[in-house]
């Protein structure tokens, strides 16, 4: 069938162009081209997604049967893609748990029992949340919306696993939150995700899933502990009590890639996956996923960060001020 991603060179949207690839479909992709190629074999379409005549050009009579849609970041980028995209057979869209209007800290239960943002703010989470009303609205009952958790593995742009795997390969004393190693953390292999995104716009499967690994797969000490194993580092953990780290201007998720204030990771990935497991989402050991990405970050030119996005990682001046404040905590 006649395939379009919109995104498909970057990141999730280039395995998605992959897995469609492997799976015999007539592949396009439709990005601003300014992130390089997609996977061979896939045609590459160019156009701004905010402009309301970009994505008509582009396609110039070629009609898609089924649409994965990884780039949606605006909500006139939605509205363009409702106006072209509608009559498809399938229609599977990756927006995220921000949607939510009680994400971060959650909990979150079954899809259909939570409320999601209805304000016109012009935030990542309303815009996805209006993205999901207006394309379900044009696309009908073959419309699925993935609310993505963390999507991790190889050519991730983000950098925060890549980050955790740089240093503790670099070994020696590394900081890390003394009450978050304990932390509850779950991750969806970006490989995994895009395989079963593209397998439900082949079906026409329709409503929202929570699209994440399952809750209890790990630990935030469980994932730095693989990772290192995977880099077979002589890394000493060197616990820091989050009141250190907070009075030291340490920022949650920025400077330690993925942790979490006490109050907010206690329930962030407690988050119902019952219907992503009866779709049959499933994400391969977490060894795996690390390993894999370690792989590609030897072997291939690192992609540059996304726009508006801080570097992750704890700068060396501030770590070394922890750790020398910190001298006898060493694990």
């Amino acid at each position: 069938m006649r395939l379009l991603v919109l995104g498909g060179t970057h990141f999730l949207g280039r395995h998605v162009a992959m897995a469609a690839l492997e799976r015999g479909h007539e592949v396009a992709t439709f990005t601003r081209g300014l992130t390089g190629e997609p996977p061979p074999g896939a045609q590459a379409l160019h156009g701004d997604r905010d402009d309301p005549a970009a994505l008509p050009a582009a396609l110039d009579g070629w009609q898609p049967e089924l649409v994965v849609d990884t780039s949606c970041q605006t909500r006139a980028a939605a509205d363009n893609a409702a106006a072209v995209l509608g009559g498809v057979h399938g229609y599977a869209f990756v927006s995220s748990l921000n949607a939510y209007r009680n994400w971060p800290p959650g909990p979150i239960g079954p899809e259909n029992s939570e409320p999601t943002w209805d304000t016109a703010d012009d935030d990542y989470g309303p815009n996805k949340a209006h993205a999901e009303r207006v394309l379900a609205a044009a696309v009908g009952p073959a419309f699925l919306t993935a609310r993505a958790g963390l999507i991790v593995g190889p050519h991730d742009p983000v950098y925060r696993l890549g980050w955790w795997l740089d240093r503790i390969s670099r070994g020696g004393r590394v900081v890390v939150p003394a009450e978050g190693m304990d932390q509850p953390i779950s991750l969806v292999d970006a490989r995994d995700l895009a395989t079963w995104l593209v397998e439900m716009a082949e079906r026409g499967q329709g409503g929202a899933v929570n699209a994440k690994g399952p809750v209890g797969m790990t630990t935030y000490g469980g994932l730095l502990d693989v990772c290192r194993e995977v880099t077979a580092s002589d890394a000493e953990w060197v616990p820091v009590p989050e009141e250190d780290l907070l009075a030291a201007g340490v920022q949650e998720w920025v400077h330690l890639p993925l942790w979490l204030r006490q109050e907010e990771a206690r329930t962030a990935w407690d988050v119902d996956t019952a219907r992503a497991a009866e779709l049959e989402l499933t994400t391969r050991p977490l060894a795996a996923t690390v390993a894999d990405t370690w792989a590609w970050m030897q072997e291939a030119e690192r992609p540059p960060l996304p726009a508006n996005r801080p570097a992750p990682g704890l700068p060396p001046e501030l770590e070394a001020q922890l750790l020398a404040g910190h001298g006898d905590q060493e694990t």
